[in-house]
């Protein structure tokens, strides 16, 4: 298969199982939101070493939010229910809470909780109130700008992380461009993050290490400095590889960006064309999702 002359390895991307929140934030304006997001959001690239994977799905209009107010989507991924549980509540006192005018609610119906609120309504030190609208609890807790209004809880859902593809070239320039082709044609998607900065990464990375103290560990088959120095999977004329890396709600949310962002990249005006476009996987070892691109891309 080929894609305007770029061709398209038949392999597949191998992804796995994670438990997954969607968060909503607001504030006064649209800076503080983005000063919010972007704090709460930050070392969240990889469940490697940050404990969770976040990313702003989309931006929100007055007229989307619980309060009326700019804000914006956040979707979140972790490895287990308890590591969810753990690092959303401590970044969103440490991110949220802290920044002028913000309050924070749950984006997704589930009857498995995520505490929010729950948790946070400490800080108030006994001034904390609660009020209940309907089914849902919310806490007003009192900060030197007004009140921090958060909901007692946000829920947790089963989803998708891992899913991916490698874009292959002879220059960075033209890798880059076609790079960014593809994140902006992801971005609009509903239910998927792509949580690396900018949304690809270049730290592609092997299961397992030969220091014990690491259990994840360069690419070494996709690194072109070592290309005769071990067995490599590149394409002859290869000296730059790009992984973008796609978490989602669903399997069809997740295929869905590979089909865009592999499309995007193909069609993107650079100044070589990619090399050639593949995917990351273990051999099927990793994880039970598997995205085969001949498959998605048909």
């Amino acid at each position: 298969m080929n894609i305007h002359g770029i061709p398209i390895e038949e392999t597949f991307a191998e992804a796995f199982d994670m438990k997954a929140t969607r968060l909503i934030l607001t504030a006064h304006d649209r800076q503080w939101v983005s000063d919010a997001a972007q704090a709460f959001t930050g070392f969240a690239t990889s469940v490697i070493a940050c404990g969770i994977e976040m990313g702003i799905e989309r931006e929100l209009t007055p007229q989307e939010t619980p309060d009326g107010r700019p804000g914006v989507a956040i979707l979140a991924f972790a490895v287990s229910s308890k590591e969810l549980e753990k690092q959303i509540p401590r970044r969103a006192g440490q991110c949220v809470l802290t920044c002028p005018t913000t309050a924070l609610f749950a984006g997704i119906e589930s009857p498995k909780p995520v505490p929010l609120g729950k948790t946070l309504r400490f800080f108030g030190d006994g001034f904390q109130i609660s009020k209940s609208i309907g089914s849902k609890r919310y806490w007003r807790i009192p900060v030197m700008d007004g009140e921090f209004l958060c909901e007692q809880q946000t829920a947790r859902v089963d989803a998708i992380g891992g899913g991916n593809f490698f874009l292959f070239g002879a220059d960075l320039d033209s890798v880059t461009i076609a790079c960014r082709a593809a994140i902006a044609a992801i971005k609009p998607l509903p239910g998927v993050i792509t949580p690396f900065p900018g949304g690809a990464t270049r730290s592609g990375s092997k299961v397992g290490s030969k220091y014990p103290a690491l259990f994840a560990s360069t690419n070494e088959a996709y690194c072109p400095t070592l290309r005769g120095l071990v067995d490599t999977n590149l394409p002859e004329q290869t000296n730059v590889v790009l992984e973008v890396v796609i978490d989602g709600l669903t399997t069809s949310a997740i295929a869905e960006a590979i089909r865009v962002g592999i499309r995007a990249a193909c069609e993107a005006k650079t100044k070589q064309p990619l090399v050639a476009i593949s995917a990351g996987n273990y051999g099927g070892n990793l994880g039970k999702h598997h995205f085969h691109l001949y498959e998605v891309l048909a």
